[in-house]
């Protein structure tokens, strides 16, 4: 197999430049850079899917901005999980592979460019985004870019760029009207981080579901979560040492909602007989703890295919970005309420 030094020697350049090539193109005159490329194929420097990567510019990878926020590392949660392995089986059909891009590189957290310049590094064809909603500079700057990009669960607006999303406002309304059926008259929530869009947009359609119904909000039956067990199990605690606790809770995420239940439990209270308790999500486990976590279900796989395929359609289609996605919600009825 041929090595760097021989590429050199017969392009005439020094190793440097040709390392530059692969490294950093962007330093090197086009003239020379298509000169190297068109060499190290022609003797075979690179092994096979490089050198094809190098002649057509496709890299058929699909960069995954995964944005756990640097500042709390570990976090992570099964509903996303779920839409990954589907996301990586429909785009593995059409031959693109997942890279996941690092947070932050050496540059450091705050640098805006940091995405933007990944995706040049290795020379992505696309990436698929999903941010923690902190509406990251460095996401909004490789949407900028003009990069081909799908973001899940958050609104992006691009000539190359669309979203995949839940009707969240609708699942909550589902979740509201279920609890009103059950003849509960004082429903509290624990809201998903109103910094997320699915967080927000949750609260709204409680909000609109409650007024639907001709119920009072009061305000101190609604508490923020942030979409991890320990998160609802401490905004449980808070809204069972209230006088008029409720006597329903819906809760804007399975995770926090087991967590919700736990608390119930550890104060002496049964789900759904003392307080009725109605998730978001439908992770796995929401069937597996006692008593069954009614639930609003999201399409995981309907999630990570959508954002594949519209992906797909930008880079192999050569289409513009298709409509936002925004996927049906549907109520799954167990023992918690």
């Amino acid at each position: 197999m041929a090595t760097i030094r021989e590429l050199a020697r017969r392009s005439g350049v020094s190793v440097a430049t040709v390392s530059r090539v692969f490294n950093t193109p962007e330093v090197v005159s086009q003239l020379t850079r298509q000169r190297i490329l068109d060499l190290a194929v022609e003797i075979g420097y690179l092994p096979n899917e490089s050198a094809r990567t190098l002649a057509t510019k496709k890299s058929n990878m699909v960069g995954l901005v995964w944005d756990t926020d640097h500042r709390r590392p570990g976090w992570r949660h099964p509903f996303l999980q779920e839409i990954l392995v589907a996301l990586k089986t429909a785009l593995s059909v059409h031959g693109l592979n997942l890279l996941m891009l690092a947070s932050h590189d050496t540059a450091g957290p705050d640098d805006e460019q940091r995405y933007v310049r990944a995706v040049r590094r290795h020379n992505l064809d696309g990436a698929v985004i999903i941010d923690n909603g902190s509406r990251d500079p460095a996401v909004l700057a490789l949407v900028d870019a003009q990069v081909p990009c799908v973001a899940l669960d958050l609104r992006v607006a691009g000539p190359t760029c669309t979203y995949v999303t839940s009707d969240n406002a609708g699942g909550a309304a589902l979740a509201v009207r279920h609890l009103v059926e059950r003849g509960h008259r004082r429903i509290g929530t624990i809201a998903g981080p109103q910094q997320t869009w699915p967080g927000a947009e949750r609260l709204t359609g409680f909000r609109a579901a409650l007024a639907e119904a001709g119920l009072p909000l009061d305000d101190g039956h609604v508490i923020e979560g942030d979409f991890y067990l320990d998160g609802g199990h401490a905004a449980m605690r808070r809204l069972l040492a209230l006088d008029d606790r409720p006597t329903a809770v819906f809760v804007a995420g399975d995770e926090m909602a087991i967590g919700a239940m736990r608390a119930a439990h550890e104060a002496g209270l049964r789900v759904p007989d003392d307080i009725a308790v109605v998730g978001f999500d439908d992770i796995d486990v929401a069937a597996l703890v006692p008593p069954g976590l009614t639930t609003v279900a999201q399409d995981k796989a309907g999630f990570g295919t959508a954002a594949a395929e519209a992906l797909i359609a930008m880079l192999h289609d050569g289409e513009d970005p298709p409509s936002p996605t925004a996927l049906p919600t549907t109520l799954v009825m167990r023992g918690s309420t």
